[in-house]
């Protein structure tokens, strides 16, 4: 349980410093035999801050949990 604290603390403390994550996908808009076009998708995935908190609220309150037993 120890460790799963510190992982929630830490990912906690990564959703503060990188507010997002960008990934790019090929998607093929035509296919016609031998010509093929595809387009290039920027994507973004983001969360909000306060889900950083809750998770180092969450991984303080385990280990806190932890300690008592």
């Amino acid at each position: 349980m120890k460790t799963l604290g510190i992982l929630l603390i830490v990912i906690g403390i990564g959703m503060f410093i990188i507010p997002s994550i960008s990934f790019n996908t090929e998607e093929t808009v035509i296919d016609a035999g031998p010509i093929q076009v595809n387009k290039t998708n920027e994507n973004k995935l983001s969360w909000p801050n306060y889900a950083g908190g809750i998770a180092i609220i969450a991984g303080v309150l385990v280990l806190v949990g932890t300690r008592k037993k």
